[in-house]
């Protein structure tokens, strides 16, 4: 597989109160096209910031990450707005539908506002609703819907303009142990049919337990969960949490 991602010595600090508070340092690793990665650790031992640096939310402290060779930190901010909107998708433990909206308009959402024609886009998420077990609600309010079933209607917003990296954060932190286990399986699914490189940020054992790669904060270390996957490396990072899997 073609390197994707490539974290060089990648540090992150934030202010505090009398001292700055280091998140990350020398934090150095590779994501491959079309792999599948979890990183798991304890609560605040920063496994979102280090997803929001991959979805070029933020950016690092010191080091550099590449996308393909691009240094993102780099890209001006109208470039990164765009890829964002073109090259990944977003998962979010709450999923930030709109509810005024069905859900057939909010999975269209993103390529209505890029210009796309109704006509056009609505059917064509109306056919994602009906792939992921929805072509009964797709025209259902999400504010009726269960939460599986809105984090299915986010994840098909998420997928809708096929982008190259999906980036989930915990979720399935707000589902029953069934829905997580459906929403995890679906997950899989879009990665091994659409080659969409995968990286999901999770308490969820049994959803880590099925990604190619499990990466652990903990102890000052980003390292690989060998009871939880057969890759294996090794990144510094910084965190004093234990990791509650």
């Amino acid at each position: 597989m073609a390197e994707l991602y490539k974290f060089s010595e990648v540090g992150k600090t934030f202010p505090a109160p009398g001292e700055e508070l280091e998140i990350f340092k020398n934090v150095s690793f590779i994501i491959e096209e079309g792999e599948t990665l979890a990183i798991v650790g304890a609560s605040g031992s920063g496994k979102s910031s280090l997803l929001h640096l991959m979805g070029a939310l933020d950016t690092p402290t010191s080091g550099e990450i590449l996308f393909e060779g691009r240094d993102m930190a780099r890209m001006p901010p109208d470039a990164r707005a765009a890829f964002r909107n073109t090259t990944l998708g977003f998962v979010f433990q709450f999923h930030h539908l709109l509810p005024e909206f069905s859900a057939v308009e909010n999975v269209a959402m993103p390529a209505l506002i890029g210009g796309a024609r109704p006509a056009e886009a609505l059917p064509e998420a109306g056919l994602l609703l009906e792939r992921m077990g929805l072509g009964e609600r797709i025209h259902s309010k999400t504010a009726t819907l269960s939460g599986g079933e809105r984090q299915r209607v986010a994840i098909a917003r998420a997928v809708f303009l096929n982008p190259r990296v999906l980036l989930a954060d915990e979720p399935t932190g707000n589902l029953d142990e069934s829905t997580g286990t459906r929403v995890g399986e679906l997950l899989r699914e879009l990665n091994r049919e659409r080659n969409m490189t995968l990286v999901v940020v999770t308490h969820n054992r049994e959803l880590a337990a099925g990604m190619d790669r499990v990466m652990e904060l903990r102890a000052g270390k980003l390292l690989p969960r060998d009871d939880l996957s057969t890759k294996t490396t090794s990144i510094t990072a910084t965190t004093q949490a234990e990791i509650p899997l």
